[in-house]
């Protein structure tokens, strides 16, 4: 299937559960992790450097937001990594790499502001998880297996991380309804109920019936 799906998510609304099924149903690669490893590249950071600090919020991006969102010169990060990357490159970089995937195959990437990079093209889905703050909090407790109290930590941390990422590089809010063809509450939506809407959406949009891509029929 041609096409792009974007997942924006924020804590405790199961897209990282939600993306590899989506991807999975649509015969699609699903990127997440392997999006920073490619920016690493690109920039000449350690890859597994990258991959390391990007498990948890704050990750390697967001360790760099307040140093970049005040230079514009190369930086060094806190690893010991000679970094090269100012706010432009390291834009471009992660920009290129979005790119890469909805000119070539396709793919269901989760996060790095791709529903703003990857905005107007008639091949991309562009989606939005979200739901009430103690929702998701209750949801995150139930699929992460935390406690109430880590859940709050985490959701305050990468919420901001995640804000502070589409803010300082694209001055956007990730949860401005415009940047989305389809929102969801996945924590009033069950999970598959949300997987189903998604890739009905996605064939739609791409112009898939029955399984075949009919020429002409991408929906703007």
């Amino acid at each position: 299937m041609p096409g792009a799906v974007t997942i924006s998510a924020s804590y405790g609304t199961a897209g990282a559960i939600i993306g590899p099924v989506v991807a999975e149903r649509l015969g699609l690669e699903f990127f997440d992790r392997a999006i920073p490893v490619a920016v690493a590249q690109r920039l000449a950071i350690d890859a597994e450097e990258a991959l390391a600090h990007d498990e948890r919020p704050p990750g390697l991006v967001d360790r760099l937001l307040s140093a970049l969102a005040n230079v514009a010169v190369p930086i060094g990060a806190d690893t010991g990594s000679e970094m090269g990357a100012t706010r432009t490159s390291f834009c471009e970089s992660t920009e290129a790499v979005l790119r890469q995937i909805a000119d070539g195959p396709g793919g269901v990437v989760l996060g790095r502001a791709a529903m703003v990079v990857l905005a107007g093209r008639p091949d991309v889905l562009c989606v939005r998880l979200d739901g009430p703050l103690e929702a998701r909090i209750a949801q995150a407790v139930r699929l992460h297996g935390v406690d109430e109290q880590t859940a709050r930590s985490e959701q305050r941390a990468a919420d901001r991380a995640r804000e502070a990422y589409s803010h300082i590089f694209y001055g956007v809010g990730q949860g401005d309804p415009k940047l989305y063809h389809l929102v969801i509450d996945s924590t009033a939506i069950p999970v598959e109920a949300c997987v189903e809407i998604i890739v009905e959406a996605a064939r739609a949009r791409f112009g898939v019936v029955d399984g075949s891509h009919v020429p002409g029929q991408v929906k703007h």
